[in-house]
């Protein structure tokens, strides 16, 4: 099923890519966009992953020097079934994670600083627990390829935006576009980017939630764990963070008012608490 959503996906976002092209560039740019389709295809389904963590100037991590995270790691993939992940530290105050890769066999658990400073030891197990499930239900591969193809079609948007800053658009030819339909796809390509990534993330977060509050037995831990993640995002900020791989980590790491709460990719944190309380005194799942 995982299978043919990450087709599906990549069919949507090729095809999605290949209409901004044109609408930019007329049948040139949208033969370019196709090829970098192509390209942004093969590389996304394997090295997705590593362009993600790139990003975020990720470094592994070894035994020795946290212990604690990988015995927790450890016990949680032994309850689970799961090969161990390699574990990643990200730079940076605010308390996050996300996890990445194609494949259980080549996951990967990324961790900010600002998570194991602050974060209790239960806590910090409830929030291994939502991305090792986020690794078990493989959503991380749907998950990253999406933030490549998002990332993609912004780059592409943005570069159109100085293009026409410093060139004054394309005349309406054969082979070019109107500078109006420019500055339409420097506005709709980021939220239809946006809204692929909501659609995709949104109702996993409920799954992850529910499998690692599982996973690690105790439901409770996981929802003051969020509660505290929630809070901290809104008060310490991820310099890094993009709106195109925002739906990778546990919460939001972006923080923008009412606009961008209607672009969340992430289900409101209310909700999710209340699920995971739920969860904790034995009562169904509504």
């Amino acid at each position: 099923m995982n299978s043919m959503k990450t087709v599906l996906l990549m069919s949507i976002l090729t095809v999605m890519l290949v209409f901004v092209g044109n609408l930019l560039g007329g049948n040139g740019g949208m033969m370019m966009a196709f090829a970098l389709a192509v390209v942004m295809n093969f590389g996304s389904y394997w090295f997705s992953d590593k362009i993600v963590l790139a990003m975020y100037r990720a470094k592994e991590i070894t035994r020795d020097e946290n212990p604690e995270i990988f015995s927790i790691v450890q016990d949680l993939t032994m309850r689970a079934n799961l090969p161990m992940p390699k574990i990643y530290l990200v730079p940076g105050e605010q308390p996050n994670a996300f996890a990445t890769g194609r494949d259980p066999n080549h996951a990967a658990v990324a961790v900010t600083d600002g998570i194991l400073r602050l974060m209790p030891k239960n806590e910090l197990r409830g929030v291994l627990a939502h991305e090792l499930a986020h690794v078990k239900h493989r959503d991380i591969l749907v998950s990253s390829i999406a933030a490549t193809f998002a990332g993609a079609i912004s780059m592409i948007a943005n570069m159109a935006h100085w293009a026409m800053i410093f060139g004054g658009g394309r005349s309406n030819d054969d082979e070019g576009r109107s500078p109006i339909a420019g500055i339409a796809m420097m506005i709709v390509a980021p939220i239809a980017a946006m809204l692929v990534q909501m659609a995709i993330s949104r109702s996993r977060e409920f799954m992850a939630d529910e499998g690692g509050a599982k996973m690690s037995g105790d439901p409770m831990a996981l929802a003051h764990a969020l509660k505290r993640l929630h809070t901290a995002s809104e008060q310490i900020p991820m310099e890094s963070a993009t709106p195109a791989t925002a739906h990778m980590f546990i919460v939001n790491p972006l923080s923008g008012g009412a606009f961008m709460s209607l672009f969340s990719t992430h289900p409101p944190m209310e909700e999710r608490v209340a699920r995971l309380e739920q969860l904790a005194h034995g009562r169904a799942i509504g």
